[in-house]
């Protein structure tokens, strides 16, 4: 199964897209009539091992660096299609962000509202996942020629990821595009035989791209593992996603009730 189905119609409608592009305003940054690809059937690997067994790859689209790195170039025009792979243990105040297509200001106040480290290596003390990787992966989502990054980067970012021996990936967009961008990611890891879970908050992309496996609820871009600052929340939301993968026996997109949760807490005034 292609990770990009009827390829050279997409390539076609990309074509006229940068033609007819006067403005890249709306949508995310890329204007309203940025086509986007879609795809009609999912491939899907099973999960061979209990979520607490795993060891899980992180993959973030948010274009975190290490400080002191050169960062994501967010003037090609493109899109970068570069990756980082950074250790675990950095710590939030040596990372820095290329942000695109989303507001950082979550990602400012607390790196797992993003790129939830601390949430899922609690995770892993309390049992609940294997372990988690000992590098995590970050490229800037914000890239528009979806068939270069299906062809240059993802060949190079499977070979690593599969060199860590990891056993399944939950990967986490940023913006609108990075909706786009992970959910081919993750196409092509279950086509090379990883199981994913994709975490969502705009819905209309990972139908369009149809991600193996994806959960939503009804978060904001900039800060899709969780509300900043609200630990509880995070822990929510990754614990309903990730305990998703096992049980899954075809591609789906699952409404996560955690969404609902936290619009009975905001009507409530609860945090």
């Amino acid at each position: 199964m292609e990770i990009i189905e009827q390829i050279v119609e997409w390539h076609q409608r990309y074509a006229d897209w940068q033609k007819n592009q006067s403005s890249v305003s709306g949508n995310g940054g890329v204007g309203v009539s940025y086509p986007l690809v879609k795809n009609k059937r999912a491939p899907f690997t099973p999960a061979r091992r209990a979520l607490p067994m795993l060891n899980l790859a992180l993959i973030s689209s948010a274009g975190v660096y290490l400080n002191g790195t050169d960062p994501f170039d967010l003037n090609t025009p493109d899109g970068d299609l570069n990756f980082r792979e950074i250790p675990i243990e950095v710590g939030a105040a040596d990372l820095r962000f290329a942000a695109k297509g989303y507001d950082p200001a979550a990602l400012q106040q607390d790196l797992n509202s993003q790129v939830p480290l601390e949430r899922l290596l609690e995770f892993e003390v309390n049992g609940i996942i294997g372990q988690l990787n000992s590098v995590f992966w970050s490229f800037s989502g914000f890239i528009t020629d979806a068939a270069r990054l299906a062809d240059e980067m993802f060949p190079k970012l499977i070979e690593r990821i599969k060199r860590y021996e990891a056993q399944a990936a939950l990967l986490i967009p940023a913006s609108r595009l990075c909706h786009q961008s992970v959910s081919l990611a993750a196409r092509a890891l279950e086509k090379a035989g990883l199981p994913t879970m994709t975490l969502a908050v705009d819905k209309d992309v990972v139908e369009s791209v149809r991600p193996p496996r994806a959960a939503f609820y009804e978060g904001k871009l900039g800060s899709v593992a969780g509300r900043p600052n609200w630990p509880e929340h995070q822990r929510r939301i990754l614990d309903e996603a990730l305990r998703l993968i096992e049980p899954m026996d075809q591609p789906g997109i699952y409404q996560l009730a955690v969404g609902l949760e936290t619009q009975v807490e905001d009507e409530r005034g609860e945090r």
